[in-house]
């Protein structure tokens, strides 16, 4: 049996490679999987199916190019943390992003239980804006005033 980081690193592999089988691998029939407040697909889901149809298709549908470069990974007596940093393209704006983020799992018995997104949603949410015709948008930015490879207006 891998180890909980072993299982994590061969669940973002699958990502990489389309191996669904290994994403889903390491969840718990009851995973309880909690996306950061301030995310547009922000909320708690309960099992692999829920994780699938709220979380990994709506990141599909809202964004292209979508991925995540894990840093580093620490783990310690059931949990898991990965550090690291999304990347992506709004699907509707337009508009590339990247943003830091910490993904915290826990494990009973081999299988994850629990997983939290922590995350830099700011960034998420003005890359995920239209901005206001003629004037500021959300973050206070003047229209065109994004930098295609900017996820913040300069200031």
């Amino acid at each position: 049996m891998p180890s909980e980081q072993e299982a994590v690193e061969a669940h973002y592999a699958g990502f990489e490679t389309g191996d669904w089988d290994a994403v889903l691998a390491l969840l718990d029939p009851a995973i309880v999987w909690v996306e950061a407040a301030g995310s547009p697909i922000a909320g708690t889901y309960v099992g692999p199916q829920a994780v699938v149809d709220h979380v990994f298709t709506a990141l599909r549908e809202e964004w292209d190019g979508f991925a995540l470069a894990v840093d580093e990974i620490v783990a310690a007596a059931g949990t898991v943390v990965a550090l690291g940093t999304y990347s992506g393209t709004d699907h509707r704006t337009g508009r590339a992003f990247e943003a830091r983020v910490a993904h915290v799992w826990h494990f009973e018995n081999g299988r994850a239980v629990r997983f939290e997104q922590i995350a830099d949603t700011a960034v998420l949410d003005a890359a995920a804006r239209e901005p206001a015709t003629g004037g500021p948008d959300s973050a206070g930015c003047a229209p065109g005033a994004f930098a295609e490879s900017q996820d913040v207006c300069p200031r």
